[in-house]
């Protein structure tokens, strides 16, 4: 007991000398910067004087830089240091004054344990963003018309959450083959995830997991949309060295290396090749309820057999036009190729405006009827269970779970309760309202994307309403499930886990 007090002291006195800085392009590199009317006015200046726990808020406005910015401070995982836009107002980092050169990326990210928010980075000499540090977060940050990839990981970079983050119209304009939305690859570490993140009109691919100087990697990515790679901004082809795939999950230059790629309620349409591709990788692949429609090139292809002890799964997916390239060692579950009957009528739309427009304002993508399922679809409780969250008696087919489901899994209103949640992704903690008609006993658990249960209590859930915390600091980051069971209501919802 006496250990477990003096560690609270501990983790108290540090939170403690937590200083909250500010930024603004009318303030001055003379202010001390810590209050609202004494900013800095260059984020550099903010940068140099933070230390673990410390938070830099940059009000709106365009702030210019001709130089990369190194962030090489280390927070830790209870003190994280945060870089972040103040309540939401838009903060563009403009680099268009860099020349072009490798050297020349907007932000060099090496530290770890940072915490970067609602910043626009473009123009940047090479990428937006790179980022070879561990356990950092990256949310709700816009990459935008930067001459390589909008944001890449790579020099060993591990454990990073990508997290509601949009990359587009970046191009190299040297030759237009090397400019991705999100690229984890080269020398890239492990465990790296993204969520709902989008990348469109980047010259060369949507995703990029090729290989070259690490081996036998994992990456995530989950609810992410891309479409229009291949192309330049204006719509125009972007030559031949632009390859223009949605999802390119490795490769390497010897064809031998293993990126072990998982994709989850992903989407690749209208690119200039293919939607998901293998491109050579001899990994685990693993495309769950993912959604391909009008790729130039295959939609799925997983043509080249994998290294020894490696598997290639596709399940409970759908390509609304067909072209599958698989080979025989490929397992395939419950596809919409798998035998299924359905037509273009089977979508509430196949209407693709509204794919860029504004998040919610919580960060997530826009909610838009874009390849979800009609009520009645033969795709709808047709799937194979995988272990995530879903309506009705089984998964459906694709990315979006339809609400047509027969079993009594509920939204966040119905039987008489409702559950809250106050923030999605969570950090240090879940913070949850339930509300109900009766007083009732309710168990909670916190579910991994593996299926083992993290987290479990019994809740006296009273008339009228109460709160309710779950302490997330010992989880890992990443997917989780919320699980709500009475004898009456089963309720379920995806969260993330992030380490801010």
């Amino acid at each position: 007991m006496q250990n477990s007090i003096s560690l609270i002291l501990l983790l108290l006195t540090v939170n403690l000398g937590a200083v909250n800085y500010y930024v603004s392009s009318s303030g001055s590199d003379s202010n001390n910067g810590t209050g609202l009317s004494t900013p800095f006015a260059s984020l550099t200046k903010g940068i140099s004087v933070l230390q673990a726990g410390d938070v830099l808020y940059v009000r709106g406005g365009t702030y210019a830089y001709s130089a990369k910015i190194s962030l090489t401070k280390n927070g830790s995982s209870d003190n994280p240091i945060r870089l972040e836009a103040y309540q939401g107002e838009k903060v563009i980092v403009d680099f268009s004054s860099m020349s072009t050169s490798s050297s020349n990326r907007g932000f060099s990210l090496s530290g770890d344990y940072w915490t970067i928010k609602g910043l626009h980075i473009h123009k940047a000499g090479d990428n937006g963003m790179f980022i070879s540090g561990n356990y950092n977060t990256i949310e709700q940050c816009v990459f935008f018309a930067n001459r390589d990839t909008g944001l890449q990981l790579g020099n060993g970079a591990s454990n990073n959450n990508i997290i509601n983050c949009d990359s587009y119209g970046n191009a190299d304009p040297t030759d237009y083959g090397d400019a991705d939305g999100f690229a984890c690859k080269m020398d890239v570490g492990d465990n790296n995830y993204f969520y709902g993140c989008r990348a469109w009109l980047n010259v060369d691919d949507g995703w990029d997991g090729y290989l070259r100087g690490a081996d036998d990697v994992n990456t995530t990515i989950e609810n992410c949309w891309t479409w229009m790679n291949g192309y330049f901004l204006d719509g125009s082809d972007g030559g031949a060295s632009a390859n223009g795939n949605g999802f390119k999950v490795g490769g390497s230059d010897d064809k031998t290396l293993m990126h072990n790629f998982t994709l989850i309620n992903c989407v690749a349409f209208d690119n200039k090749s293919k939607g998901f591709d293998q491109n050579n990788n001899k990994g685990d692949m693993f495309f769950y309820n993912c959604t391909a429609y009008r790729n130039q090139g295959n939609n799925y292809s997983i043509p080249l057999a994998l290294n020894t002890g490696k598997v290639a799964e596709v399940v409970n997916c759908i390509a609304i036009d067909g072209k599958i390239n698989h080979g025989s060692f490929v397992l395939e579950q419950t596809n919409s190729w798998n035998g299924f009957s359905f037509a273009n009528s089977d979508f509430i739309s196949l209407d693709t405006t509204g794919v860029s427009g504004a998040r919610q304002a919580d960060g997530s993508l826009p909610d838009i009827d874009l390849f979800k399922l009609i009520e009645g679809s033969s795709m709808i409780d047709a799937g194979t269970d995988l272990g995530y969250a879903y309506q009705g008696d089984a998964p459906d087919l694709g990315a979006f779970e339809s609400e047509y489901g027969s079993t009594d899994i509920v939204d966040e209103t119905e039987n008489g309760m409702k559950l809250s949640l106050f923030s999605n992704p969570v950090y240090d903690h879940i913070a949850l309202r339930i509300e109900s008609d009766w007083h009732v006993k309710a168990e909670l658990q916190v579910i991994a994307i593996n299926g083992m249960v993290s987290h479990s209590q019994v809740l006296n859930v009273v008339p009228g309403g109460n709160e309710h915390r779950v302490d997330t600091q010992s989880l890992s980051h990443g997917l989780y499930l919320l699980v709500l069971k009475t004898d009456r209501v089963i309720y379920s919802r995806k969260i993330i886990v992030s380490n801010r």
